[in-house]
């Protein structure tokens, strides 16, 4: 069985306390969780709730000002709750590279933290979105990040609906970076002008991402983990209950 996991970020508007909506998680089946930070609780508190639930800390998407001002208590607080893999979610438009030689400068800036994680045992990873997949002098905005910093500095979470949504091809960018990409975040596209209150997304396996085509390709790279994500659904836990049960008859 693979591991499957579902990114907290889809739940953050359920209305009932994050022990509920962990109870939720680990119903459905999933074995693993990426975290949003600390979830304003404790390392202790974290580890209980872990325990009790049966779920694993697969990854947590951290801010840059916090992986840039803080790095030390990011370390600190995963390592404390078994987490290693520390990924940046989203950068604003003023860190966004307009040319190549920006999209250089910053990924050779993600390389100085990712090996400060490299020294301390874990890894530093890049969640893309649209933008990323911009083409500046011949190569996409993530081909310059990525070719930038060493590959055991800076490794990539890639999702696969935004990378379509920037008009780039995933099993492509899967073949080419396979490598890299340890953990994939499973998301779907819903068809253009469907969906609008969802943010034009779907639940996964329900939309216009070629999961039969995506799948093998991740296989092929050896994902660790698959990790489910709807930044807008309706029906959260309907959501992500649908994602996951898509994933592991597939996977």
């Amino acid at each position: 069985m693979k591991n499957i996991a579902v990114q907290l970020y889809s739940l953050r508007n359920l209305k009932q306390s994050f022990d509920e909506t962990l109870t939720g998680v680990a119903a459905i089946g999933y074995n693993g969780v990426e975290l949003i930070g600390t979830h304003n609780i404790s390392a202790d508190e974290m580890n209980a709730l872990l325990h009790k639930h049966g779920l694993t800390a697969c990854s947590a998407h951290v801010p840059m000002q916090m992986l840039d001002g803080d790095l030390k208590s990011v370390i600190n607080f995963h390592k404390a709750v078994g987490n290693t893999s520390i990924v940046l979610p989203w950068i604003g438009e003023d860190m966004r590279g307009s040319d190549a030689s920006t999209w250089v400068a910053f990924g050779k800036k993600l390389n100085g933290i990712g090996q400060q994680l490299a020294d301390a045992g874990m890894s530093l990873h890049y969640h893309n979105h649209d933008f990323e997949m911009r083409v500046y002098d011949g190569k996409t905005a993530i081909d310059w990040l990525l070719e930038s910093a060493k590959p055991e500095n800076l490794k990539w979470e890639a999702d696969v609906a935004w990378i379509a949504r920037g008009g780039q091809d995933i099993v492509g960018m899967i073949n080419k970076y396979g490598s890299r990409i340890t953990r994939l975040h499973a998301k779907d596209n819903a068809p253009v002008g469907e969906n609008v209150d969802q943010g034009g997304f779907a639940d996964v396996g329900y939309g216009t991402v070629e999961w039969d085509l995506v799948l093998p390709a991740a296989k092929k790279a050896g994902i660790e983990w698959y990790i489910v994500e709807h930044d807008l659904p309706k029906d959260p836990m309907h959501t992500i209950k649908r994602g996951y049960e898509f994933l592991k008859k597939h996977l």
